[in-house]
């Protein structure tokens, strides 16, 4: 399926897309040191009953349509790239003070600054050959997560990230194509991936400490002892 003209311009020009984003300017780098997903099959410590809350500022104030435009009420705060056949979703900026975080059907996370309406900065959160010559939906349709210095995103472009806030460098990248929104308890983060897979993962280093299969792509939620995914109840200890 067809994105738009950036993409097929990419795809004519793969040298040039290894370096350059071709949607938004910027130097960009690998985001992987492998592809490969290592499970250590390792039980999770004890966690606390509840989860952690990254929404960011309750009193956001500001909307996202679905061309990567930001809104405060009525008025335009920053425009992305548009495309043509984004997937539809329900993102919206995460906040914290004069800046704001949120995920592009381009593939990018981006972070805003409110106050003078500029990019601070952008980070691909996607596989770079979904763009010379593999998939080219790179949507990111799960809600950004902020916490504290980090902010952890996952997009259909088979990539979920851990990034500085400050600066937008990767901290860490896993081969998960994220769907849906996810979630995070204490040290970890509970990640539904398009291979109908629950990832556990350590928010540190991004190690996979156990993967289990799932039926439904939905929503994880955590009720003291399971992750819940659709109807099934999932042991966040060990993914059984």
């Amino acid at each position: 399926m067809k994105k738009n003209l950036a993409f097929l311009l990419c795809a004519l020009a793969i040298t040039a897309c290894s370096k350059h984003d071709p949607i938004l300017p910027g130097e960009r780098a690998n985001i992987f040191d492998s592809y490969e997903i290592n499970v250590k099959n390792q039980d999770l410590p004890e966690l606390s009953p509840s989860i952690t809350d990254i929404s960011g500022d309750k009193e956001c104030g500001f909307r996202q349509d679905a061309q990567n435009v930001i809104w405060s009420s009525d008025k335009k705060i920053w425009s992305g790239f548009s495309t043509n056949n984004a997937v539809k979703s329900e993102q919206s900026p995460v906040c914290d003070g004069k800046f704001i975080y949120t995920g592009l059907s381009t593939g990018e996370v981006v972070k805003i600054n409110t106050a003078n309406r500029k990019l601070v900065w952008a980070s691909d959160v996607y596989r770079a050959n979904n763009l010379t010559g593999g998939a080219s939906i790179v949507d990111i349709v799960a809600h950004v997560g902020l916490d504290g210095k980090y902010v952890y995103a996952g997009g259909l472009g088979d990539a979920f990230c851990k990034l500085n806030a400050n600066n937008g460098d990767k901290i860490w990248c896993l081969n998960i194509s994220v769907p849906v929104d996810f979630i995070m308890v204490d040290n970890f983060i509970f990640v539904v991936g398009t291979d109908n897979n629950l990832y556990a993962i350590n928010k540190q280093n991004g190690e996979v400490y156990w993967k289990s299969e799932i039926k439904k792509l939905s929503v994880p939620k955590y009720d003291g002892k399971n992750i819940i995914v659709g109807r099934q109840k999932i042991s966040y200890k060990n993914g059984q």
